[in-house]
């Protein structure tokens, strides 16, 4: 891992971006990584556009402002792609993951982003079948373990566990496990 892995988070309040970036971080803490994670939102209501942002770094970050020139960037909900410029300061090298049922060809020409990488996993189809609700964090999470290399999935999905456990039924904590899991499998490179 570099010094150094910026994440930026695009989705819509209530699609739990916020968490996923908090997820995120938590399950480096657990591997010994330093982190950051904050919102970027004011009054917004469920349903508007709204940004995440994660740093993890082996190092202390002594960084403190959004990440503008993201290392990657996440997109759980597709409707942000005509609207929104979530390609917007990243990385020339860096990696674009979107929720859609498109292809990364579509995503590239959506985007405009013609370099780096492109992931896509149907992150909504996955969520609503495993877990019954359009709630596309935790996917998101398993597809970009698996597009970008930082964590393995069962460490994700052990802070999934811990994280979750006191707050929904055990049930639908391994309906999210499965989500998690199903995405890494089902991402596709483009």
């Amino acid at each position: 891992m570099a010094d150094l892995i910026e994440i930026r988070w695009h989705g819509r309040g209530g699609q739990g971006v916020v968490t996923a970036g908090k997820l995120l971080a938590e399950t480096a803490m657990g591997t010994g990584q330093y982190f950051q994670a904050f919102p970027d939102y004011g009054p917004e209501r469920m349903g508007a556009p709204i940004r995440a942002f994660t740093r993890l770094s082996p190092k202390p970050i002594n960084i403190h402002s959004q990440i503008e020139e993201p290392d990657v960037v996440l997109v759980l909900d597709p409707t942000l792609l005509g609207s929104v410029g979530v390609a917007d300061g990243l990385k020339p090298e860096g990696t674009l993951l979107v929720n859609t049922s498109g292809s990364p060809a579509e995503v590239r020409k959506l985007t405009g982003f013609k370099t780096g990488k492109v992931f896509v996993v149907d992150a909504s189809h996955i969520a609503i079948e495993e877990m019954g609700r359009e709630i596309t964090n935790t996917p998101m999470l398993g597809a970009f373990a698996r597009a970008t290399g930082l964590f393995k999935i069962e460490d994700l999905a052990e802070q999934l566990r811990a994280w979750f456990g006191k707050k929904i039924s055990a049930e639908a904590v391994e309906s999210n496990v499965r989500a998690l899991k199903r995405a890494a499998e089902e991402v596709q490179e483009g």
